[in-house]
């Protein structure tokens, strides 16, 4: 600064330029960001003997954790499951809320279907013998986050990539990734 130059400060403007920080902090904080899901456990339920196939029905222990400032609701859907790139069964998503900066876990009943296993019988026993399957699963969620008085409608694509023991249903490893397009016009 050059000497003899006055320096002008008053407290408006110091007030001003702290809210101005403190608006920005919000904005970036409250940017939305995608939802996380991790298949917990897998638990076997009951095998249907379909001659000469066997169906069988699971449970499958989700944690759900929403980062997000706001609520968030949903609706029913269905989680398509994959094994070798066949659909292999399905699991069943109720409706639901989840509170904001929170982390759930959801049961889902999933069914599989012996005749798609039947297909892939020989890597499925080849899977079974080293006890590490690999399973796929994808989901589209779609609900409403609350911000203010506004109903702000989203959806979440996800995609799973699971490595399960076939034997014993543990899950081994995963990588999950989710997308979420969120519509920034009221609903």
């Amino acid at each position: 600064m050059a000497m003899g130059m006055k320096l002008d400060w008053s407290w408006s403007s110091a007030l001003i330029g702290a809210a101005s920080a403190l608006a920005t902090k919000a904005l970036i904080s409250s940017k939305p960001k995608d939802p996380t899901f991790e298949v917990v456990t897998i638990k076997l339920t009951s095998f249907k003997l379909n001659f000469p196939l066997l169906d069988a029905e699971l449970i499958l222990t989700i944690q759900v954790t929403n980062p997000n400032v706001v609520p968030i609701q949903y609706s029913s859907t269905t989680m398509s499951i994959f094994y070798k790139g066949a659909l292999l069964g399905s699991a069943d998503v109720e409706a639901g809320s989840q509170p904001a900066k929170s982390s759930q876990l959801i049961q889902l009943p999933a069914r599989l279907d012996g005749l798609q296993l039947a297909h892939h019988a020989g890597s499925f026993i080849a899977d079974a013998a080293r006890r590490e399957m690999v399973l796929d699963a994808a989901v589209d969620i779609a609900g409403t986050a609350k911000v203010l008085w506004w109903d702000h409608k989203f959806k979440v694509h996800v995609d799973s990539h699971i490595t399960v023991d076939p034997v014993f249903l543990d899950v081994i490893d995963q990588e999950n990734k989710s997308k979420m397009d969120i519509s920034l016009t009221g609903a």
